[in-house]
């Protein structure tokens, strides 16, 4: 009976699914009041230069950046900032919690959390044009759900999250928070996980009540407290496996039991249907099966999210010329998941070739600005934009960083170019 009330109650959503980016449904504003998608210019505060203008005619797309390694921390995107937090020899937040212990871990890690993403970062994504963020999370962050006997993370992470998200909607960016760290880790021996496990120990429903369990709180956060106020999406388990038998159990119990909880804590604090949050599964391009095969009937408000590396791409040659043609058709939509955003990528190629003459970055600079340049173009005709993978990293590659792509000349530093850029 509760599911039927549910639905019903929800049943007013259908009507505006189509209408689905921000500032259309969930009341979201960008920067001095502006609908945050709008398609026109309009002046901006003296705070910024009178030449800023991010919402360029295309402005309707996500145009984004992820936070990696901020929450959900990758040894290999930071080096130094891991070595320093005296994690250098340990492979992941759990196994260096344990290691470290608790109360000089938790120093640590706020310490990090202070230091990685601040306020002048969001401030330079606005100059650049972007209008979206991605944030990796895991499931520690509600600690409640933590077994302080067997599980380590660390502590405190949420205030930081909060403070985060007030600055990103104070700047008028529209936010998704991805479950990035699922209980009992959704693949193995990947520091994305926020553990190095050795089994994917998620796919069992004591794993799955406890990820929805997260998910319920999270929501019910982000209806409560204005500083998440430009939140309007959740991806509820990133790359999860692609093995039948797991992947079945996953989409039947797991999937339909995520998005009821998302939606019955926002009918528990009485959300208005325009405010209601986008909840986001990868697509079936990603190969765990069809993600909507056993959502909710009547579910709304369904969006997908689909991650395309060339770099592990098998049936695409390792030329120039074919990544170029390849991105420039890539259609990364299949049939029903509107819309679909490309919410990982970047410009990292093979690792058997990455350093080769052909491919060096301090010398393919206009290969890889071509590169970038056809894959979002692809990504907004095909899909509903992008965010790339990531915003800074400590690689000395830009590559991976879309702050050191810009410094290197590589993205443009104004987006508005790519409706003329002509590479495709």
């Amino acid at each position: 009976m509760a599911l039927v009330v549910f639905v019903v109650a929800f049943l007013g959503l259908a009507s505006i699914t189509s209408a689905w980016m921000p500032g259309t449904n969930k009341n979201i504003t960008g920067i001095g009041g502006n609908d945050l998608f709008a398609r026109t210019s309009s002046p901006q505060p003296k705070a910024y230069p009178p030449s800023f203008s991010p919402w360029s005619p295309n402005a309707g797309k996500i145009r984004g950046v992820n936070l990696g390694s901020m929450y959900v921390f990758e040894p290999w995107i930071g080096t130094q900032a891991w070595q320093a937090m005296g994690c250098g020899s340990y492979k992941s937040e759990f196994d260096c919690v344990s290691g470290l212990g608790q109360t000089k871990a938790n120093s640590a890690f706020q310490a990090h959390w202070s230091s990685w993403i601040t306020a002048a970062d969001f401030d330079q994504m606005i100059s650049y044009g972007l209008n979206t963020i991605r944030i990796p999370v895991g499931y520690w962050m509600d600690e409640s759900l933590v077994d302080k006997n067997s599980e380590h993370f660390p502590q405190g992470g949420f205030s930081s999250l909060t403070q985060l998200c007030g600055w990103a909607s104070d700047r008028g960016m529209y936010i998704i928070i991805d479950l990035h760290g699922a209980p009992g880790a959704q693949v193995t021996t990947n520091p994305d996980t926020g553990q190095y496990a050795p089994t994917a120990g998620f796919y069992v429903d004591y794993q799955y009540n406890r990820a929805t369990t997260f998910l319920s709180w999270l929501t019910t956060q982000i209806h409560s407290n204005a500083q998440f106020r430009n939140v309007g999406m959740l991806g509820i388990v990133n790359e999860p496996l692609q093995s039948a038998s797991q992947a079945a159990s996953m989409r039947s119990t797991f999937y339909p039991n995520a998005y009821n909880a998302i939606r019955n804590a926002e009918q528990a604090l009485g959300v208005h249907s325009t405010n209601a949050l986008h909840v986001q599964p990868m697509n079936d391009l990603w190969g765990s099966g069809d993600p909507k095969a056993a959502m909710p009937s009547g579910a709304t408000l369904l969006a997908y999210d689909d991650h395309r590396y060339l770099k592990w791409a098998t049936n695409v040659p390792v030329s120039q010329a074919s990544y170029i043609a390849t991105s420039c058709n890539d259609v990364r939509t299949s049939s029903g998941e509107t819309p679909t955003i490309v919410g990982e990528f970047s410009l990292s190629v093979p690792d058997n070739v990455q350093w080769t003459s052909a491919w060096e970055p301090s010398t393919q600079q206009a290969f890889y600005r071509k590169w970038f340049l056809a894959q979002i173009a692809s990504y907004e005709k095909n899909a509903a934009g992008w965010i790339f993978w990531t915003w800074k990293s400590q690689l000395g590659d830009y590559r991976w960083s879309y702050q050191d792509a810009v410094a290197a000349g590589v993205i443009p530093r104004q987006l508005g170019s790519i409706s003329t850029a002509g590479i495709c």
